[in-house]
């Protein structure tokens, strides 16, 4: 992995809305805690029996198959913004309604243990992404869903969000 830590990133990196997960994020070298973290994850993912998967903690409320789908998608999303912000591209990168990809992305119509799998994939090519930017790349700035954010504060996101929806897995589902 490359030498820079990747230190916290400062309020002016990420717009307010994120402060919650990137609060969630422990101190120290984040790609190790990417790394660290997905281990975590996947365990209870893989615990689920898929009858309980389907089910969600109250009506309206997403199941935990859909709650495995949004992580693969957010991290999706998220690392696709490091990626362009890293490499300089300065177009304005599009948000994303959480709500709209679950709706489309049919994660009832599969297994539990596919999308864990998938998350697993996507883990680790964000850890692949991430593991080889030197510090000018995680101290880019660039624009997504209308706020600046830098390479950094993304890599925070995508750990915080894991540990948020962690939480909720463990509070309300299990």
């Amino acid at each position: 992995m490359t030498a820079y830590t990747a230190a916290p990133p400062g309020a002016d990196e990420y717009p307010a809305d994120f402060e919650g997960y990137v609060s969630l994020v422990p101190e120290g070298d984040v790609l190790q805690t990417l790394a660290r973290q997905i281990d975590d994850t996947l365990d209870i993912l893989r615990a689920v029996s898929e009858e309980r998967a389907a089910s969600a903690y109250a009506p309206g409320k997403w199941t935990m198959k859909q709650l495995a789908g949004h992580l693969v998608d957010s991290e999706r999303v998220f690392a696709y913004r490091a990626l362009c912000i890293a490499r300089g591209d300065t177009a304005s990168l599009p948000g994303m309604d959480q709500n709209v990809y679950v709706e489309h992305g049919n994660f009832d119509a599969r297994t539990l243990a596919s999308l864990a799998d998938e998350l697993a994939r996507v883990r680790a090519t964000t850890l692949d992404l991430l593991s080889h930017l030197d510090e000018p790349a995680w101290l880019r700035r660039g624009t997504a869903n209308d706020n600046e954010m830098s390479v950094r504060a993304l890599a925070h996101i995508i750990a915080g969000h894991e540990v948020h929806h962690v939480k909720v897995l463990r509070e309300r589902y299990l």
